[in-house]
């Protein structure tokens, strides 16, 4: 079983900053892709940021130059430094990972359950 973990949510005023973390446990042979998404009420679940095991970054125009995605693959998790929040970035954000259990087959998206980050005075 595979688990992703999401920690560091929160109420901030606009223009701070949070970090959000999201740690993969489990039965694990290897991570892909990670990413972070995101999703306000009564809107879709869209892309923030996404990293490969390499550590190329693909990052959202929205947040792009505020946001960091980064990630430490000996601690099988992926960080999220927002900086410069505005009200806009108030969401639920979900971890995802592509995730392979074993060394043969095919990997799998993962899901976390999702940290709510909240911009207001």
């Amino acid at each position: 079983q595979v688990q992703l973990v999401e920690s560091g949510g929160g109420l901030v005023q606009p223009g701070g900053s949070l970090r959000l973390s999201c740690a993969a446990s489990g039965s694990i042979f290897g991570i892909g892709d990670m990413g972070w998404y995101r999703q306000a009420p009564g809107k879709q679940r869209d892309l923030v940021a996404r990293i490969t095991a390499g550590g190329t970054t693909n990052v959202a125009d929205s947040v792009k130059g505020r946001f960091t995605i980064s990630r430490d693959n000996a601690k099988k998790t992926v960080y999220l430094q927002m900086n410069s929040l505005k009200a806009e970035d108030t969401a639920v954000y979900l971890c995802n990972a592509v995730i392979r259990t074993s060394p043969v087959g095919y990997a799998s998206d993962y899901w976390g359950q999702g940290t709510q980050v909240t911009v207001s005075s």
